[in-house]
């Protein structure tokens, strides 16, 4: 199957280039103390990474995402790796990561989200000799005790590969290009929770239909899944995306973590089509129906965010005590192609996906963002 995509984060022939370089001319990280005798040295020299995640994998989407960043730190780096899942229970969220910061069987602590920033603010400066890393959100390093400045933040633009699928969007919807399309279509957008990383997916994908003449207000319908339970509730992701179809969505995309997973029940159902999101879920849903129903998914490279941290980490040049950002320009956010994708999507229409990719590059095109 063709896995090509338009915006990988790192390609991993580029990355076995780089392993190879960093084995013939090693750096030493920086700050580190001058290596004991050999009779002094730990019985392991290898680096222990430990990843907290507030809910469980499987959601085929972001937490899995993170899980493979994990594996590639194993499996191209030699690292030890440990993963923790605290359920979708909040009231554990800030004693399970309290209980993985206390032991000692790690050199990093790796966590993400909004709803862990609070924590890792609490938490990290408790252990100043120990590094933490947040992904997709970040702690408030203003009012942080040590100003977090044993934290790395990576911050993903998904307002920018969210204006990619607006782009994609639109143009489905003037060139009919789906069965089901018509030039009065909508397209459906299923959110987690309201709040900002999630209404930074969709202002940047209405900003991609407005610029290609499509008016998002009239093309787009939005609901949130919100209650005690977003982001691991397909029932009622399939339950809002059923409603937005009958209310005329061709398409509907979930942006809900695991609730998500229920929009693509719904498009079986409904004889439709979805947008997937964060991993290419063409190859991460298992079900045939489901998976002919995806025609492409906005990514958000959590895998190789981490693992590209890992590498920079290593070099000495992982930048601590502030969030990086990182988007289209970084090749860490973009739009999904795959057998799929080129089986629905005409090619000229994948080319205006490029084109505004160029055009963000370039600084031609500034996305808008639901961040103040």
């Amino acid at each position: 199957m063709n896995n090509k995509r338009l915006h990988p984060f790192i390609a991993l022939s580029a990355i076995s280039a780089l392993l190879l370089a960093a084995c013939a001319q090693p750096t030493p990280a920086p700050q580190q103390p001058q290596q004991p005798p050999a009779e002094q040295q730990p019985a392991t020299t290898k680096l222990r990474a430990k990843l907290v995640l507030n809910g469980t994998l499987g959601d085929k989407s972001f937490f899995d995402s993170a899980q493979r960043g994990m594996d590639l730190m194993k499996n191209e780096l030699g690292w030890e790796t440990k993963t923790i899942e605290c359920t979708y229970d909040r009231n554990k969220w800030l004693p399970c990561l309290e209980d993985a910061a206390a032991t000692d069987d790690y050199d990093i602590l790796i966590a993400g989200t909004f709803d862990m920033s609070d924590y890792v603010t609490q938490v990290a400066p408790k252990y100043p000799n120990k590094k933490f890393w947040m992904f997709d959100a970040a702690p408030d390093y203003e009012n942080c005790a040590n100003k977090c400045e044993n934290v790395y933040t990576v911050l993903f633009r998904q307002n920018e590969g969210s204006y990619l699928l607006g782009v994609l969007a639109a143009n489905l919807i003037k060139e009919k290009a789906l069965p089901n399309i018509t030039e009065d279509s909508k397209i459906g957008i299923v959110g987690g929770m309201d709040i900002p990383v999630i209404n930074d997916f969709i202002v940047g994908f209405k900003q991609g239909m407005r610029d290609q003449g499509v008016d998002p207000e009239k093309h787009t319908i939005v609901q949130y899944v919100g209650g005690d339970n977003p982001w691991n509730n397909p029932a009622k992701g399939k339950e809002i995306a059923l409603a937005m179809y009958n209310q005329g969505a061709a398409v509907v995309w979930g942006v809900a973590g695991n609730s998500g997973s229920g929009v693509f029940e719904a498009a079986v159902e409904a004889k439709a089509y979805a947008f997937g999101v964060d991993s290419d879920q063409y190859f991460t849903i298992a079900d045939p129906a489901q998976r002919a129903t995806i025609v492409t998914s906005m990514l958000k490279n959590v895998d190789m965010g981490l693992f590209r941290a890992a590498k920079l980490h290593l070099e000495g040049k992982l930048g601590y005590g502030a969030p990086e950002p990182v988007g289209v320009a970084g090749d860490a956010v973009g739009v999904a192609v795959n057998e799929n994708t080129r089986k629905l999507v005409s090619e000229s229409i994948l080319k205006k996906v490029e084109e505004a990719a160029q055009a963000i590059k370039e600084g031609k095109i500034v996305v808008e963002t639901a961040f103040k």
